[in-house]
Protein backbone atom coordinates (compact mmCIF):
# COMPACT_ATOMS: atom_id res chain seq x y z
CA UNK A 1 0.00 0.00 0.00
CA UNK A 2 1.36 3.40 -0.91
CA UNK A 3 1.41 6.34 1.48
CA UNK A 4 -1.18 8.14 -0.63
CA UNK A 5 -3.61 5.22 -0.54
CA UNK A 6 -3.02 4.77 3.20
CA UNK A 7 -3.71 8.46 3.77
CA UNK A 8 -6.99 8.08 1.96
CA UNK A 9 -7.89 5.14 4.22
CA UNK A 10 -11.13 6.06 5.84
CA UNK A 11 -10.40 7.43 9.31
CA UNK A 12 -14.10 7.01 10.10
CA UNK A 13 -13.70 3.29 9.39
CA UNK A 14 -10.74 3.13 11.78
CA UNK A 15 -12.95 4.42 14.61
CA UNK A 16 -15.76 2.02 13.61
CA UNK A 17 -13.26 -0.85 14.02
CA UNK A 18 -12.29 0.57 17.41
CA UNK A 19 -15.96 0.80 18.46
CA UNK A 20 -16.60 -2.78 17.35
CA UNK A 21 -13.64 -4.01 19.42
CA UNK A 22 -15.08 -2.15 22.41
CA UNK A 23 -18.54 -3.63 21.87
CA UNK A 24 -17.27 -7.22 21.72
CA UNK A 25 -14.89 -6.61 24.65
CA UNK A 26 -11.83 -7.26 22.49
CA UNK A 27 -9.24 -5.53 24.65
CA UNK A 28 -6.39 -7.04 22.62
CA UNK A 29 -7.91 -5.52 19.49
CA UNK A 30 -8.35 -2.16 21.20
CA UNK A 31 -4.73 -2.29 22.33
CA UNK A 32 -3.57 -3.22 18.82
CA UNK A 33 -5.12 0.01 17.52
CA UNK A 34 -2.76 2.05 19.72
CA UNK A 35 0.91 2.84 19.31
CA UNK A 36 3.12 1.75 22.17
CA UNK A 37 4.01 3.97 23.88
CA UNK A 38 0.80 5.96 23.83
CA UNK A 39 -0.56 8.72 26.01
CA UNK A 40 -3.98 9.18 27.58
CA UNK A 41 -4.73 12.64 28.84
CA UNK A 42 -7.62 14.29 30.68
CA UNK A 43 -8.04 17.12 33.16
CA UNK A 44 -7.67 14.56 35.96
CA UNK A 45 -4.97 12.24 34.63
CA UNK A 46 -1.92 11.89 32.44
CA UNK A 47 -0.86 8.33 31.68
CA UNK A 48 1.79 7.00 29.33
CA UNK A 49 1.47 3.32 28.47
CA UNK A 50 4.86 1.81 27.60
CA UNK A 51 3.60 -1.76 27.83
CA UNK A 52 0.70 -3.20 25.83
CA UNK A 53 -0.36 -5.52 28.68
CA UNK A 54 -0.83 -2.50 31.00
CA UNK A 55 -2.91 -0.74 28.32
CA UNK A 56 -5.01 -3.87 27.89
CA UNK A 57 -5.53 -4.00 31.66
CA UNK A 58 -6.70 -0.38 31.57
CA UNK A 59 -9.26 -1.27 28.88
CA UNK A 60 -10.43 -4.28 30.92
CA UNK A 61 -11.20 -1.92 33.83
CA UNK A 62 -13.22 0.34 31.54
CA UNK A 63 -15.19 -2.57 30.11
CA UNK A 64 -16.09 -3.67 33.63
CA UNK A 65 -17.72 -0.26 34.12
CA UNK A 66 -19.57 -0.58 30.79
CA UNK A 67 -20.92 -4.02 31.74
CA UNK A 68 -21.98 -2.81 35.19
CA UNK A 69 -23.99 0.07 33.74
CA UNK A 70 -25.45 -1.71 30.71
CA UNK A 71 -23.42 0.06 28.04
CA UNK A 72 -23.56 -2.28 25.05
CA UNK A 73 -23.04 -0.12 21.95
CA UNK A 74 -20.53 2.61 21.09
CA UNK A 75 -21.01 4.85 18.08
CA UNK A 76 -18.19 7.16 16.96
CA UNK A 77 -19.11 10.38 15.17
CA UNK A 78 -15.95 11.80 13.63
CA UNK A 79 -16.39 15.58 13.79
CA UNK A 80 -13.09 16.75 12.31
CA UNK A 81 -9.88 15.45 10.76
CA UNK A 82 -6.89 17.77 10.52
CA UNK A 83 -3.75 16.65 8.74
CA UNK A 84 -0.75 17.68 10.84
CA UNK A 85 1.76 15.89 8.60
CA UNK A 86 1.21 13.35 5.81
CA UNK A 87 1.35 10.55 8.45
CA UNK A 88 -0.24 12.26 11.49
CA UNK A 89 -3.81 13.50 11.95
CA UNK A 90 -5.67 15.25 14.75
CA UNK A 91 -9.18 13.75 14.94
CA UNK A 92 -12.11 14.91 17.07
CA UNK A 93 -14.71 12.23 17.85
CA UNK A 94 -18.03 12.43 19.66
CA UNK A 95 -18.79 9.03 21.22
CA UNK A 96 -22.38 7.93 21.73
CA UNK A 97 -22.92 5.14 24.25
CA UNK A 98 -26.14 3.11 24.12
CA UNK A 99 -27.78 0.27 26.02
CA UNK A 100 -28.97 -3.07 24.58
CA UNK A 101 -32.20 -1.41 23.34
CA UNK A 102 -30.04 1.18 21.55
CA UNK A 103 -31.24 3.97 23.80
CA UNK A 104 -28.72 6.78 24.19
CA UNK A 105 -27.14 6.79 27.65
CA UNK A 106 -24.55 9.55 27.26
CA UNK A 107 -22.18 11.18 24.79
CA UNK A 108 -18.66 12.50 25.24
CA UNK A 109 -15.90 14.08 23.18
CA UNK A 110 -12.35 12.94 22.54
CA UNK A 111 -9.46 14.39 20.60
CA UNK A 112 -7.02 11.86 19.09
CA UNK A 113 -3.61 12.08 17.52
CA UNK A 114 -3.38 9.15 15.13
CA UNK A 115 -0.35 8.12 13.11
CA UNK A 116 0.34 5.76 10.26
CA UNK A 117 2.67 3.02 11.50
CA UNK A 118 5.46 1.47 9.44
CA UNK A 119 2.89 -0.87 7.83
CA UNK A 120 0.66 2.12 6.95
CA UNK A 121 -2.03 1.26 9.50
CA UNK A 122 -3.59 3.97 11.63
CA UNK A 123 -2.74 3.81 15.32
CA UNK A 124 -3.72 6.07 18.23
CA UNK A 125 -0.67 7.82 19.68
CA UNK A 126 -2.59 10.09 22.07
CA UNK A 127 -6.16 10.33 23.26
CA UNK A 128 -7.49 13.32 25.13
CA UNK A 129 -10.74 12.98 27.04
CA UNK A 130 -12.48 16.34 26.69
CA UNK A 131 -15.53 15.71 28.88
CA UNK A 132 -16.09 12.01 29.49
CA UNK A 133 -15.89 12.13 33.27
CA UNK A 134 -18.36 15.03 33.48
CA UNK A 135 -20.81 13.45 31.03
CA UNK A 136 -20.55 10.06 32.72
CA UNK A 137 -21.13 11.63 36.15
CA UNK A 138 -24.16 13.57 34.85
CA UNK A 139 -25.62 10.36 33.41
CA UNK A 140 -24.97 8.31 36.56
CA UNK A 141 -26.46 11.07 38.74
CA UNK A 142 -29.59 11.09 36.55
CA UNK A 143 -30.01 7.36 37.26
CA UNK A 144 -30.12 8.07 41.00
CA UNK A 145 -32.76 10.81 40.70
Amino acid sequence: MSLDSAKSQNINEFFEVYAHALEIHDTKGMTFLHMIPCTMLSDDAYTIFNDSSKLEGFFNQGLTFYKQFGIVHARPDVRSKIEITPRIFNVRVNWRYLNAQKQLLYTCDYQYIIKLDKNLHWRIAMSVSINERERMDEWRNSLQS
